[in-house]
């Protein structure tokens, strides 16, 4: 089928989650585009399985948002435009200021640097940032989206509400298959794709929430201009 490179028979044990992982590959990887339609018949014949964890799989993408049912014919990559990546990137910037306002009033009391799970937590976080700075640098879009958006999960995560963690990762997801497909029209991206990822970590170790919340505002920022100016319909 057009648009989707088979990867040989899927053999994990959670078939319907690894056809999920798999088809978002695809999509932020920009080799699905946006309105690309296909069946769960077409998709089980790539893979090798079963109708049933297809379908599962479809209807998993399809309630992140990065999918869209057509009745009785199957699915289509879900075509996001400029507002509605505004509206992503504004959705994202008032939920986490929420919470950087949080920490500052002290209502995270167990969000403490020094204490030794935190401290772990966010040099893990950190080493990812590390990863993602590097493929921003590089230009690397494809190997960015994946370390880019495990280290903001794994930040989230570490406030410890997984309602936040989960909503703000489904946000980051749907704003890369829109962003992604913008970016792939440029060459040479070196020197273009935000890198501060570690700035902010050692940030919130200090627990400086005023430097934390500038890093964020100028990333929202620096992604509104840079998607903004390759998207035709901007203004629209």
């Amino acid at each position: 089928m057009p648009g989707i490179s088979g990867h040989g028979a899927v053999t994990r044990s959670t078939l319907r989650q690894q056809i999920a992982d798999a088809l978002r590959d695809e999509v932020l990887g920009g080799r699905l585009q946006p309105g690309q339609a296909f069946t769960v018949k077409e998709i089980a014949e790539q893979y090798g399985v079963s109708a049933t964890p297809v379908r599962e799989a479809l209807v998993d993408l399809s309630a992140q948002g990065l999918l869209a049912a057509d009745q009785h014919r199957g699915f289509h990559v879900h075509e996001y435009s400029a507002d509605d990546f505004r509206g992503m990137i504004a959705a994202r910037s008032l939920v986490i200021d929420g919470m950087f306002h949080a920490l500052t009033d002290g209502h995270l009391p167990h969000l403490r640097p020094d204490d030794p799970r935190v401290a772990a937590a966010l040099a893990g976080v950190r080493r990812r940032g590390e990863e993602a700075r590097r493929a921003a640098l590089a230009g690397d879009v494809t190997v960015l989206v994946g370390y880019d958006l495990r280290y903001w999960r794994e930040l989230v995560a570490v406030f410890g509400n997984p309602y936040l963690t989960d909503f703000l990762h489904r946000l980051r997801v749907q704003g890369w298959v829109y962003a992604v497909q913008q970016l792939r029209h440029v060459p040479d991206l070196r020197g273009h794709l935000w890198s501060r990822h570690t700035e902010l970590v050692d940030a919130l170790v200090r627990r400086d929430t005023d430097s934390a919340r500038a890093i964020v505002e100028a990333y929202n920022a620096h992604t509104l201009s840079l998607v903004e100016g390759l998207t035709p319909d901007a203004d629209g």
